[in-house]
């Protein structure tokens, strides 16, 4: 099948619209209730010009029912998130939850199993975001149009369980979608010269860091006071007012040091072996991790999560070892550019930076896993540092303060590419992202037929007539 530049335009559209849809449908508001064809029609209001409209269920798939007020739900979810939906007609919107509908009815017909514990879990992450969002629960409870609490946690675990079984069933699909360097090549080849795409400016920076030391008697500060704040705590003091006072972690000390974790949520390992070390309402003693020093109190244990509170506070650097850092960032920049060793050994030998020193100081982008970063989607306070470096040339010592945790850096530009047309040799990551991408979409569409065919599926009325991408009407 020749590959056009339009058509390679569509398969990213496409995919986009699938997976992005997934994520804005995260938060519609819509009806999630298993009831039969012969539901009640009910009627509502449309402020827009105060004619009445009926509202009932326009689609049945297998169990589930999709109303026509959904449709406007997502236009509405859409354009709250700042998405344009001039160019989403009611039936690409329909076909979108006609999906969703059939991934969720066919993940309960495969027994995937989503726990209560689980939902809750995403449910009390997404009630804590829009209440910060809103100012308040009642706001969040008026906002969904529910008369109390109850009623809207009632509603929203429903809604947030069928997303949870709609994720795992297409991550079921495309997690056993693989490609071969043969199918990558044959895909390439199939690509007319005249229709290769094209791939924006990139490059590929390294860098070596250089940490203050932190003396011993700084630690043994922080040390006493967290043991302290402990000591308080255990006599009565609220844990969480004392992690809004002083705790130094941005992410949680204004909710008062609270997070809740399981073996898989992406805690550096120091911190989780002692979360996990713990019995309920036992508070740690203070122990080090690469952001300082920590002291957690596990509030509850809920089979595999922990819900638990911490206080960070960093060591303070002293003049002396912010002078003493500078000083051995600045030789190792001299001894570079004087040709006594090379960027990528000065960082094997020098750097402090574990992640990036056995790599000579390459960093990975964190996207694509490999060692290029595009510029026009490079993150800005990286970009601002190597836009004006020449290849091969090294920037002056930069001092960050990223929370409380000061450094010195050199970073420098080891190869620039220049926007170009594809390349199997030089962009073999890329074409091979593009390659699995349209392999996944053809397992998709090839799951769909499948399952269109064997799931009970009703359209009723003026949607009949849509033209959808698939199947829906068995025609």
């Amino acid at each position: 099948m020749p590959l056009k530049t339009l058509q390679m335009r569509s398969i990213n559209n496409k995919i986009a619209l699938t997976f992005f849809l997934l994520l804005f449908s995260s938060a519609i508001t819509r009806a999630q209730e298993i009831i039969k064809d012969s539901a009640v029609v009910s009627v509502k209001k449309i402020q827009s010009n105060q004619k009445q409209k009926i509202d009932g269920v326009i689609a049945t798939v297998g169990d589930y029912i999709i109303l026509d007020s959904d449709i406007d739900k997502s236009y509405l979810e859409i354009s709250g998130q700042g998405g344009s939906v001039k160019d989403i007609t009611r039936c690409q919107m329909l076909g979108k939850l006609l999906e969703d509908k059939l991934y969720a009815h066919q993940a309960v017909q495969d027994s995937i199993k989503v726990s209560d514990s689980e939902i809750k879990g995403m449910m009390d992450d997404r009630v804590n975001y829009m209440t910060e969002q809103l100012g308040s629960l009642d706001k969040v409870v008026k906002y969904y149009k529910k008369n109390n609490e109850e009623e809207f946690r009632t509603y929203f675990f429903d809604v947030l369980k069928e997303q949870k079984l709609t994720s795992e069933m297409q991550k079921k699909i495309v997690d056993g979608v693989e490609i071969t360097p043969e199918e990558v090549r044959n895909f390439f080849k199939k690509i007319p010269a005249a229709d290769l795409p094209t791939f924006g400016a990139e490059m590929e920076v390294a860098q070596i860091i250089v940490t203050p030391k932190v003396s011993d008697a700084d630690k043994q500060k922080v040390i006493e006071r967290l043991n302290g704040y402990k000591k308080e705590c255990q006599d009565g003091a609220s844990f969480a007012t004392k992690a809004v006072l002083y705790s130094q972690d941005p992410g949680s000390s204004s909710n008062g040091g609270y997070y809740k974790m399981n073996r898989k949520t992406p805690f550096v390992k120091e911190f989780k072996d002692v979360a996990f070390s713990l019995a309920e309402g036992e508070i740690s003693a203070p122990f080090e991790t690469d952001f300082g020093f920590h002291i957690i109190y596990v509030e509850k244990i809920k089979g595999q999560e922990v819900e638990l509170r911490h206080i960070l506070l960093t060591p303070a650097v002293s003049e002396e070892s912010m002078k003493e850092a500078k000083d051995k960032i600045e030789l190792i920049r001299k001894k570079i550019e004087d040709k006594e060793l090379t960027f990528a050994d000065a960082a094997r030998a020098s750097s402090d930076e574990k992640e990036t020193r056995l790599n000579g100081g390459a960093l990975i982008n964190p996207k694509t896993q490999d060692t290029r970063f595009e510029l026009t989607k490079m993150d800005p306070s990286l970009y601002s540092q190597v836009s004006n470096l020449k290849e091969g040339e090294i920037s002056l010592p930069i001092m960050e303060d990223q929370q409380g945790k000061k450094k010195y850096k050199l970073i420098t530009v080891t190869n620039r590419i220049d926007e170009h047309t594809a390349d199997y040799a030089k962009d073999y990551i890329k074409i091979k992202d593009l390659a699995l991408k349209e392999k996944q979409i053809k397992a998709i569409g090839k799951w769909f037929d499948e399952k269109i065919k064997q799931t009970y599926i009703k359209i009723i009325g003026e949607y009949r007539d849509c033209a959808f991408t698939n199947n829906w009407l068995k025609k």
